[in-house]
């Protein structure tokens, strides 16, 4: 009968409640009295208001509780046999003749469960002959209820090893049989529940339905409570038979609901010896079953139980636990062939997070999982949805995880495969990840074999992958992605000087690749990577005899020759210039003359063709000046060519006090304190007297543009230098000159037209302050300083 709506269904209830109490209430009289023919007549009466077909489980549930309830003081009634002066096996007999046979077979368990008690017939006897009796109600709610209140007062009845009701090995059979038998009947009941009613109402039956699933279930943990199923018994009747009818039941609902409960309910053990039974079920589910969330918790309880329980694991590899999950995970992916790919990449998720947890030496499981996904991955299904993208993730973190040293996952040959399947965005997210793992655990890739994978896997970082241009990127985003490539290359080394020249030209390979963006960020780590390895050749020029390329500093720096080269013009000619100065200064401290002056060479003509903006052009001069300072490589000639470019660009700075500051720095060139060659005092005082011009003129331009007289602060400068050159023993300077200069700087301070600044009055203060401070000192430097008047 159709329902007709809550309402109605709300009225039906109660009505049925208002039976079972009204029934109940001269039951109750009649149990007090011990009238046993008005029991058996109120108790029946009572028990059908269950023969109801108006109500949804849902409320049939409310309505079977009620009468459970009634039927507990019945069954202490029954169990007193003084008070209604009948046997029990006489009772057994005479409930049997209540007139409709659902309240017969209620009372018929009742009575059933007071017979067992009693010990008067064999306990298999009786269970047999109840669930037999069962079968007379095939109503799919009113059969379920009545199976489940048979199981209900048969649970701790059961002819177990151990029990009271003659329990021993050869009776455990029947106990299994009897709760087998009514588990079969129960799933048939429940599923036939779903031909119930019109077909539009199927989602809602279904729902229904799900509701029952606990009455079936409940005989699975029945069965897994059972102490006298041994490993042999589940193995050769239990689990077969269980399986049969989740099988041949074919019902979706009940299939994936039954399959989770034996995981469940049965110990690991078991499962470990007989996986290959219990994986031979899973291909023959409807297509439809949720096969993938079932198989990952029985993965999951596999590991679990080999992690807490390491002595097991020889099992593991005695009955081949992954080759079997890895084969059923293939079969049931064939089976289901509508199947979505995040089903699927969920399923080699969980194998790999098993084999991970079970099998961490086993890295030619863990490349086999990757495999079997990259053949997935390459049926021609786009990874278009984002939660199969995000299960590729978590595939390729979980090995990273387990490994903290990445080298492990460099050599598994599918790695790089399955990150080909990724899009563009996951594929640097992915690149991110390997990059931030390496950092957090502090690793070193040590072959150049290694760098090659490893830059393949994080290539999305590296170029441009499909010919998408790095403009689309977020400037911050880009610039943390290529940060983090440019901390990688720092993190590849190796001790050995041949090894270590690969690495370099691997990485060169691939950098060289990334577009013009890119390699501001990825060529100056690339080159300070080739420098500690001159410094570590340092004196080492000599050819290896029988290598192709034989590590030396000449052959690096011309590698790292061509590489600044590749530096774009726009923006980084100031970076190409840096780099090329440290490279000279390199070459310097391996003695390599040429190498250096073409390091020169080359920053001398970035300086003249690409850097043109004027602030620019007097920080890279000042650069320049500092590096070439430095040198003792150069021959005289060499040499003397270098300093007139550096002195002849420093007077054509576009700025007066620019000129006068990079042209007084260059005085330096020509007087190195701890080399006794290059002590030139004429050049010296020469370039200081240039320098004075210029800051005269400089003065003389700034009177005419401001109408007086400007900071004296390049003076102050320039008289410092003189100190300088003086106290190192410079000939050339001399007491007077100094004098001169002190006077000089206190006339035009004392003009009337003159802008005070107080930072260039503090400054000529204090050079005054340090000459008294001298004087004052005695000694060599004292008496030289004496003639000086301040």
């Amino acid at each position: 009968m159709m329902l007709n709506g809550a309402e109605d269904e709300d009225k039906w209830l109660a009505e049925g409640i208002a039976g079972i109490q009204q029934n109940a209430f001269y039951m109750h009289r009649a149990l007090d009295s011990n009238n046993l023919r008005e029991v058996l007549k109120y108790s029946a009466q009572m028990l059908s208001e269950l023969r109801t077909s108006k109500l949804s489980p849902h409320k049939y549930y409310e309505l079977y509780m009620r009468a459970f309830d009634e039927l507990r003081k019945l069954e202490m009634f029954f169990k007193d046999e003084s008070k209604h002066g009948v046997s029990v096996v006489d009772l057994y007999e005479l409930v049997q003749h209540a007139g409709n046979i659902l309240p017969r077979l209620y009372l018929l368990c009742t009575v059933g469960s007071v017979y067992i008690k009693s010990k008067e017939a064999p306990a298999k006897d009786v269970l047999k002959d109840l669930v037999e009796m069962c079968r007379g109600v095939q109503h799919p709610i009113r059969g379920l209820f009545l199976r489940s209140y048979l199981a209900q007062i048969s649970r701790d009845k059961l002819p177990d090893i151990g029990s009271e009701y003659e329990g021993g090995a050869d009776t455990v059979m029947d106990a299994v049989e009897f709760v087998l038998q009514n588990f079969t009947e129960m799933n048939k009941l429940w599923v036939r529940l779903q031909n119930q009613g019109l077909g539009k109402l199927r989602e809602k039956r279904e729902k229904e339905r799900s509701e029952l699933r606990d009455l079936v279930g409940k005989n699975l943990h029945v069965l897994g409570q059972i102490e006298g199923i041994d490993l042999q018994m589940y193995k050769d009747t239990v689990l077969p038979r269980v399986l049969e009818q989740v099988v041949n039941c074919k019902d979706e609902l009940a299939q994936y609901y039954l399959m989770d409960c034996i995981i469940q309910v049965f110990p690991d053990e078991y499962h470990l010896q007989t996986l290959e039974i219990l994986l031979g079920a899973f291909p023959q589910l409807q297509p439809t079953v949720d096969i993938k969330t079932v198989l990952s918790q029985l993965m999951e309880r596999l590991s679990n139980y080999a992690a807490s329980n390491p002595e097991v694991l020889p099992e593991f590899l005695q009955v081949e636990a992954f080759a079997k999950l890895s084969s059923a995970i293939g079969k049931v992916i064939e089976a289901q062939v509508d199947m979505p790919i995040v089903g699927a990449i969920t399923l080699y998720v969980s194998l790999l997070t098993f084999t991970l947890r079970v099998h961490p030496d086993r890295l030619d499981y863990v490349d086999q999982v990757l495999g079997a996904c990259v053949k997935k991955l390459s049926s021609g299904q786009k990874l278009e949805d984002s939660r199969a993208t995000k299960q590729v993730v978590a595939l390729l973190s979980a090995p990273l995880e387990k490994y903290s040293d990445i080298v492990s996952a460099l050599t598994l040959s599918n790695y790089p495969r399955v990150m080909d399947h990724l899009d563009n965005g996951t594929n640097k997210v992915m690149a991110m990840v390997i990059i931030q793992s390496i950092m957090k655990n502090n690793t070193c890739i040590s072959t150049a074999d290694k760098v090659e994978v490893l830059f393949e896997l994080i290539k999305g970082l590296i170029k441009d992958l499909d010919g998408t241009g790095v403009d689309e990127l977020d400037e911050e985003d880009f610039k943390e992605e290529q940060n983090s490539v440019a901390r990688l290359i720092h993190m590849l080394y190796n001790d050995e000087p041949q090894e270590m020249l690969k690495i370099i030209c691997t990485v060169r390979k691939h950098i060289m690749a990334g577009g013009v963006k890119r390699l501001p960020f990825t060529i100056p780590p690339l080159v300070f990577s080739a420098l500690r390895l001159v410094r570590h050749l340092q004196g080492q020029d000599g050819e290896i005899v029988g290598e192709e390329v034989p590590a030396t500093p000449k052959k690096i720096f011309q590698l790292l020759n061509q590489t600044i080269e590749a530096l774009p013009s726009v923006p980084s000619p100031e970076l190409a210039l840096r780099l090329y100065l440290q490279c000279a200064e390199a070459a310097n401290d391996c003695d390599l003359e040429h190498a250096a002056y073409e390091f020169f060479t080359q920053a001398f003509i970035l300086y003249e063709e690409e850097i043109a903006d004027s602030k620019a052009q007097v920080t890279a001069i000042h650069l320049i000046i500092g590096s070439l300072q430095r040198m003792n490589v150069f021959g005289i000639e060499n040499r003397d060519t270098l300093t007139h470019k550096a002195t002849g660009y420093s007077a054509r700075l576009l700025k007066k006090p620019d000129q006068c500051r990079a042209v007084y720095a260059c005085s330096h060139l020509f007087w190195v304190d701890d080399q006794d060659g290059i002590k030139d005092g004429e050049r010296v005082l020469l370039c200081l007297k240039r320098a004075l011009r210029i800051a005269n003129a400089a003065q003389q331009m700034a009177n005419v543009a401001r109408g007086s007289s400007g900071p004296v602060t390049l003076f102050v400068e320039i008289l410092n230098k003189y100190l300088y050159f003086f106290e190192k023993g410079n000939q050339q300077i001399t007491s007077s000159a100094i004098q001169g200069l002190v006077e000089l700087i206190n006339t035009e301070m004392q003009s009337d037209s003159t802008t005070q600044n107080p930072t260039s009055d503090a400054f000529f203060a204090s050079t005054l302050r340090y000459i008294q401070f001298q004087k004052q000192k005695g000694g060599l430097i004292g008496e030289k300083y004496e003639s000086i008047k301040v």
